[in-house]
């Protein structure tokens, strides 16, 4: 193997010799700051020199010796040796540093410097190791520690990952070429500072001629001016990036772009026909959709969007259309009325013409578009009409039989006028709260009604000719029933409230709440307070909290389960209607001997000897004898 042997020398200094293999790459300089004068170890008997004198110490700079990645055969890469060596092995090589004994190791004899094992440029890219040269009888430095580089030398072992994947992207059609669609990036493991490993070129698979990628910077762009969404609106665009700029051996990757075209207004309303004929019966109410019509717009979302209009104002007063904010139809709908004796033919022009326009694209004119309405109106027997959609009455609860909520009235519009009669869908009053004069419809309380029961009645009347057909028709009332108060407030829930012993006066023993079944148009507002009594309650009082709540505070201290074990409060709550309603309740107040966090036992053995007025401890200790006697008994 060819070698070359670079040799320094500084003056009073050891001599530090590197062979290094030209297929390494490897070369050694020397740095030529000196750093201080400094006195050296005297040598012992038989060393080059035997007087104490002073030297000058250097700093050795080792230039990178270069080692190829992902070479598995260990290899001799360099070779460390001391001018002092004779080769009678007297000098000791040693190699500390990162990587030393587990990448690399030196032959302590001969100083070669070896790898022990493949390396992985893109987990480690170098090495910074020392190099000692040691007297092998003395242990002493013949040579002063210098530190060098072992680069890992790059090979194309990564592929190119693209970053940041799924790419989507949207971009207007009709757009100009060259314009910006995306951009995507991709990145490669390897050394970019060392030959074409990680140099990178895009280039396009799929989606020519439509788009370009710029090679370097994987920029894609439209190549083609003009796009139509309503022709094609969407595009799979495949893009792959090779290393070694593209050159053959390396690696490619490839990845899918998806690229939407976004609606621009590029077309306008067209009419399919020329003629739209509908037909309508004379007893159609106000507000009957009489037919639909739709212009084509190939646009979509809020290019689509369109008004509709209609243009003769002598014939289409009677009728009016609107968009279908959904369906982007015009409904047409009946404005007034309809007599067949009247006018039985209607004809109009409908005119569309979109929202948003966009005159890059198209003319003003071009955005809108017209067509012919004919409308005929049919002649029916009617059925009584009710002269409202529907009714919606009140009535207070209570009331008593026969009071008028309300009276509904319909009419026969043919020419006959038939007489009519009203009754009750009987599905839509089961309780039978409600009557109906069958000849003037006037509808009245049949039994007293409870809000809190039902506060709505939905009544369904029907009314009937009386000849002819006997068409008929119906109407939904609407009946609510109105609160009065007739209910008296009461406690929330059933309290069980307990005091601990050593309670002090105007402690919080609980809060309490209200509920009532009315319902009063300012909100509930309730009244606390002790039932009325000739003596103060020496143990409790009531705080009225001002907010539908209550608080039992104690008036004194000193409770305790020996004294009295249950105290009864009798308390008041009164709501604010008119005339206002009160309810009494009694509370069961507990003394307790409460637990270190406030918890009073409601159960257990210990409830057991408070309910009979012993300690726990006595109680514990009758239980235990009890047992006992029983065991000796059996």
């Amino acid at each position: 193997m060819d070698q070359r042997t670079i040799t320094m020398r500084c003056p009073c200094l050891l001599d530090l010799v590197i062979i290094l293999s030209l297929t390494s790459c490897c070369m050694l300089s020397e740095a030529r700051a000196p750093h201080s004068l400094e006195p050296d170890h005297q040598l012992g008997q038989g060393s080059p020199t035997t007087a104490l004198h002073q030297r000058l110490r250097r700093g050795w700079i080792w230039k990178q010796i270069f080692v190829p990645e992902e070479d598995p055969t260990p290899s001799v890469i360099g070779q460390l040796k001391s001018d002092y060596d004779r080769g009678d092995f007297s000098i000791k090589y040693i190699l500390s540093g990162e990587g030393a004994g587990e990448m690399f190791e030196i032959n302590e004899y001969s100083g070669e410097i070896r790898t022990l094992q493949k390396l992985d440029r893109e987990e480690k890219a170098f090495y910074l190791l020392q190099a000692h040269a040691l007297a092998r009888k003395s242990n002493e430095p013949v040579e002063p520690q210098s530190e060098f580089i072992i680069k890992v030398q790059d090979i194309n072992d990564n592929i190119p990952q693209f970053q940041n994947e799924p790419y989507v992207s949207s971009i207007p059609e009709m757009c100009p070429m060259g314009t910006i669609v995306a951009q995507v990036t991709a990145t490669d493991a390897d050394d970019p500072l060392f030959g074409n490993n990680a140099k990178l070129i895009y280039s396009i698979l799929q989606g020519e001629p439509y788009f370009s990628v710029e090679p370097k910077t994987g920029i894609i762009m439209t190549s083609m001016a003009n796009m139509d969404r309503e022709a094609r609106d969407q595009y799979l665009v495949v893009v792959q990036v090779k290393d070694m700029l593209g050159l053959s051996g390396g690696y490619s990757a490839s990845t899918t772009v998806t690229i939407s075209l976004t609606d621009v207004n590029d077309n306008g309303p067209t009419f399919q026909h020329n003629l739209y004929t509908f037909a309508v019966l004379e007893s159609a109410a106000v507000g009957t959709t009489v037919g639909r019509i739709m212009a084509d717009d190939g646009d979509v979302g809020i290019n689509a969007r369109m008004n509709y209009s209609l243009e003769d104002l002598e014939e289409s007063a009677t009728f009016k259309i609107q968009t279908d904010p959904v369906t982007q139809e015009g409904v047409v709908l009946l404005a007034k009325p309809l007599d067949y004796e009247s006018k039985r033919r209607f004809v109009m022009s409908a005119k569309a013409v979109n929202d948003h326009i966009d005159t890059r694209f198209l003319s003003y004119n071009e955005f809108q578009d017209r067509t012919t309405l004919k409308i005929v109106v049919e002649d029916v027997d009617e059925p009584p009409i009710f002269m409202a959609p529907d009714y919606e009455w009140k009535v207070l609860e209570n009331m008593v039989a026969g009071t008028v909520v309300g009276t509904v009235s319909a009419r026969d519009t043919d020419a006959i006028n038939n007489p009519i009669r009203y009754s009750i869908d009987k599905s839509s009053d089961i309780t039978k709260a409600f009557k109906i004069d069958p000849n003037n419809g006037t509808v009245t309380v049949a039994k007293p009604l409870d809000r809190e029961e039902a506060a709505w009645h939905n009544l369904t009347i029907n009314a009937k000719e009386t000849k002819q057909n006997h068409l008929s028709s119906s109407v939904v009332v609407f009946i609510k029933v109105l609160d009065i108060n007739d209910n008296a407030p009461m406690l929330a829930r059933e309290y069980q409230p307990y005091i601990c012993e050593g309670t002090q006066s105007g402690e919080l023993i609980q809060l309490i709440n209200a509920v009532d079944l009315d319902d009063p148009v300012e909100g509930h507002h309730f009244y606390f307070s002790m039932v009325p009594d000739k003596n103060i309650n020496p143990n409790f009082t009531i705080r009225d909290n001002q907010d539908n709540s209550a608080s039992i505070l104690a008036r004194r201290s000193s409770f305790t389960r020996r004294d009295r074990a249950h105290y009864l409060l009798p308390m008041v709550v009164a709501d604010s209607g008119s005339p206002a309603l009160s309810s009494t309740s009694t509370l069961t107040i507990s003394v307790c001997s409460c637990q270190p966090a406030g918890h009073c036992p409601t159960g257990g053995v210990e409830a057991l000897a408070i309910s009979i007025g012993v300690s726990l401890q006595t109680l514990l200790g009758f239980l235990v004898c009890l047992a006992t006697l029983t065991d000796w008994l059996c």
